[in-house]
């Protein structure tokens, strides 16, 4: 029988073990992909779009990517365009491709056959490509972990990465002599007027800084939260073996993680067994419908009443632990007597505060990308301890 202490343990070490993986990876990384944000920055500049794909759990990247730089969460940052193609990503990079656009292929570990050949396609037609992972194109990565979990995780550490660097470039050029509004993202940038070929040694280095405000903050939720994500694990087991299903939902990035958790669960990766799921975020004709209609507190919180049944588990993941249509959403599966987990950050907010979760887990930050990247590893590890325990390995 698996215990709370005994998972506990295991989620720990997990979580730590992320660390010297992530921390390895980008300081052989960060420079080049200083390089290639300052790339980035003159293909915009002059046009360009960013169109990004994948398939499976690696489309979620591609969602993610899309809402990060066309809707940034740091206000007075220009909105860049960006598109997820991942539903026919070969038709849309054969018809709307322009030799300016960055394109961006997501894949597992060891790569994936379509996605290579779609960005081989778009290389030809002069645009900059991104192939993660990959071995050919203007940025190519080979996987650095072979566990499908943990390279998502630097991938959305690397993407995160590429879109608060961009920004630095854009504002180096254009404003001529400052990084203005970005600095608090990269402090090794001076007020004087540089070269961007300055900028790039000073930018590799402040991303090498922020991989380990991220260690750090993976490292507190190790010590701090691995007792409860064990709780939360257990419970959630105990639901699903009464039939339960998890029902995830989120907004902006948080409606990429509940997505791609869901198919973490219905498609999981080689040997994991298959685990009902639904993502209320993976919606967009109803989420739209109900908005338009009745407003956006309710796009959730409709389509809970329409598939929630008794043994269900509702998982809200809210950034700041206030959004008020993920708060609507658990009152309404707490009057069903859902079991309820939620995915926080800042200091857990309303969500919190009124307790409506009966597992809060909260990753204590105030800069969204940091806790994206943290709450990516706690759902991952969620996922991978719902295993152990249905295997009865703990």
């Amino acid at each position: 029988m698996a215990t709370v202490c005994g998972l506990a343990t295991r989620i720990e070490e997990g979580l730590l073990a992320r660390n010297e993986i992530v921390e390895e990876f980008f300081s052989r990384e960060a420079l080049r992909l200083a390089e290639a944000c300052r790339s980035m920055s003159e293909r915009f500049l002059k046009g360009g779009r960013l169109l990004a794909f994948g398939r499976g759990p690696y489309a979620t990247d591609a969602q993610h990517v899309s809402v990060e730089f066309v809707h940034p969460v740091i206000v007075g940052k220009r909105a860049l365009p960006a598109l997820d193609i991942s539903i026919a990503f070969r038709p849309w990079v054969e018809t709307i491709l322009h030799p300016e656009d960055i394109v961006m292929g997501f894949g597992p570990p060891g790569g994936d056959d379509e996605i290579r050949s779609a960005l081989k396609s778009a290389q030809a037609q002069d645009a900059l490509t991104f192939a993660l992972p990959g071995v050919e194109g203007s940025y190519a990565v080979e996987a650095f972990s072979h566990d499908s979990f943990i390279h998502q995780e630097m991938i959305e550490i690397l993407y995160h990465t590429l879109w608060e660097t961009v920004h630095v470039f854009l504002e180096h050029r254009e404003l001529g002599h400052d990084v203005g509004d970005a600095g608090f993202l990269y402090p090794f940038l001076g007020q004087e007027r540089q070269q961007t070929d300055d900028l790039v040694s000073q930018v590799a280095a402040s991303i090498q800084m922020k991989v380990q405000d991220d260690s750090r903050l993976r490292a507190q939720a190790a010590r701090e939260q691995a007792e409860q994500i064990s709780s939360a694990a257990l419970a959630i087991h105990a639901r699903r073996l009464r039939g339960g299903k998890l029902i995830l939902f989120g907004n902006g990035g948080s409606a990429t993680d509940a997505n791609d958790w869901a198919i973490d669960c219905v498609l999981p990766p080689s040997g994991y067994r298959p685990i009902a799921a639904v993502s209320l975020s993976l919606e967009p004709a109803n989420i739209s419908a109900i908005a338009n209609d009745v407003g956006t507190e309710v796009i959730f919180l409709r389509q809970l009443i329409a598939h929630a049944r008794p043994d269900d588990i509702a998982i809200g993941i809210s950034t700041s632990g206030g959004s008020r249509n993920i708060i609507t959403a658990l009152e309404e599966a707490r009057k069903r007597n859902l079991l309820t987990v939620a995915l926080l950050g800042y200091d857990g907010g309303e969500i919190k505060r009124r307790q409506l979760a009966d597992f809060p887990i909260v990753v204590q930050c105030d800069y969204i990308p940091r806790i994206q990247e943290v709450q990516a590893s706690i759902y991952h590890i969620i996922r991978e301890t719902l295993e152990v325990v249905s295997r009865g390995q703990a």
